[in-house]
């Protein structure tokens, strides 16, 4: 089966892309510097030329886009396109006041339908493939995003949205004759959890594979969602600002994102100096979206860690690939001065997924003048602690798994299954106290 959607996009020479990518920015730079406010005052005071881009490494001259640009210019301040031209938008989630728009023109919805297409085909997808849909709908990207990508291919597309786990369980069951599901990893973890409570067995569904995004996860949450769903499981990579989901996928290696770079332009850059680091290294995702209308942006920070794979895919597309994302600067947990993501947590707690469920929290506290972390994890319901090791030696040797990787001390303590509560969309996995 054919699992590349635009081959002629997709696979397009290394020269040829680049060339394209060049002459997209060319355009791009001073069409801002015109439209966008903002951006004419990041370039005066960077004293950059915006007819001055001569080379594709010119981009890492010109100045930044951050979160707070965007808050900025609440609501429509960085659209580059006349509202008339604007047919949608989303927001990125935030408190009131703090929430950031995106505003999409009839070319940016296709686009990024085609960008999700390609996706799911990645995947396996096919054209005559049932689609089930369990990202939230609304003015969150993830539901819409997915929905049109399937129906964009050709296949049905169910927009079931989050919630009433019960019901999800039976449209798996009954509607999904032949295809896939999408949703954050943690829900879908949570629906088959669900599906076995009342008696179903989830990999008896029809399902081939699933498309989980939206929160960080594991390579273990990744053999944990496949053995319990009888699917394969596939990572999907957006975020509101940019697009929604479909910025970057997994092919069927699994072996890192594919960001499409036909239509986004992305570095890795240091996080203190804001210098591209070499391929391989760790450092900040940053992107441009240099055919976008509705609202461009140039040098995005979504300081999303992550770093190139070097090697060309084996599945033949020619658009770079990025490790699957770490997590966020800005949800990482400095402890004692020690740098830790909960998905590193995560990674540790689910190599023991014999005995361990895939739900745990990180609750950081202060106790007294000094960092204190403590990580809850349920005990996995099938497994009789007893039989191999006491449930005292378990926990000793997870805390000691932590603490010999990460180089920090926790706190951990295995509670009850279904002790810890479940969310409809995205887990809320750190808790910060302090």
């Amino acid at each position: 089966m054919k699992k590349i959607w635009n081959e002629a996009a997709e696979c397009m020479p290394r020269a040829q892309l680049e060339a394209m990518q060049l002459e997209q920015l060319k355009v791009l730079v001073p069409h801002l510097y015109n439209t966008v406010p903002q951006y004419k005052a990041k370039l005066d005071a960077a004293k950059i030329d915006p007819h001055g881009i001569k080379v594709l490494s010119d981009l890492k001259y010109l100045p930044y886009t951050v979160k707070q640009d965007l808050r900025d210019a609440f609501p429509y301040k960085m659209f580059a396109a006349p509202m008339a031209d604007i047919i949608r938008l989303h927001a990125s989630s935030g408190t009131t006041g703090s929430i950031s728009v995106t505003g999409y023109t009839r070319y940016d919805i296709d686009t990024w339908s085609e960008c999700v297409a390609r996706s799911i085909v990645a995947a396996g997808g096919e054209k005559d493939d049932i689609i089930h849909v369990a990202y939230g709908y609304g003015i969150f990207t993830g539901g819409l995003g997915l929905h049109y990508g399937a129906e964009w291919m050709g296949a049905c597309a169910i927009p079931v949205g989050g919630g009433n786990t019960k019901r999800q369980v039976q449209f798996l069951r009954d509607l999904v004759t032949k295809g896939g599901m999408g949703c954050t990893p943690s829900y879908a973890l949570l629906i088959a959890e669900a599906a076995r409570e009342l008696g179903e067995d989830p990999t008896a569904w029809p399902l081939r594979y699933g498309i989980y995004g939206a929160e960080p996860w594991s390579e273990n949450i990744r053999t944990e969602l496949e053995r319990q769903l009888g699917i394969d499981a596939y990572d999907i990579y957006g975020l509101s600002e940019i697009m929604g989901p479909g910025v970057g996928f997994e092919c069927e290696v699994k072996n890192g994102l594919h960001i499409q770079e036909d239509h986004f332009l992305f570095e890795i850059v240091d996080q203190q100096t804001g210098e591209p680091v070499p391929d391989g290294e760790y450092g900040e995702l940053v992107i441009t979206t240099p055919d976008k209308q509705g609202q461009p942006l140039l040098r995005y920070n979504t300081r999303d860690v992550t770093r190139v794979i070097p090697e060309p895919c084996s599945c033949g597309r020619t658009h770079r690939r990025i490790e699957r994302v770490t997590g966020r600067t800005d949800d990482m947990i400095i402890i004692r001065g020690v740098n830790v993501y909960p998905s590193q947590i995560e990674q540790i707690l689910m190599s023991y997924s014999e005995q361990l469920a895939p739900q745990y929290q990180v609750i950081v506290t202060k106790h007294g003048s000094m960092d204190h972390m403590e990580v809850q994890v349920e005990l996995n319901p099938t497994f009789d602690f007893d039989e191999i090791r006491s449930l005292e030696a378990l926990r000793a040797e997870a805390r000691e798994a932590i603490r010999t990787t990460l180089a920090v001390n926790v706190e951990l303590n295995i509670v009850e299954p279904h002790s810890i509560e479940r969310t409809q969309g995205k887990a809320v996995r750190l808790i910060d106290k302090r």
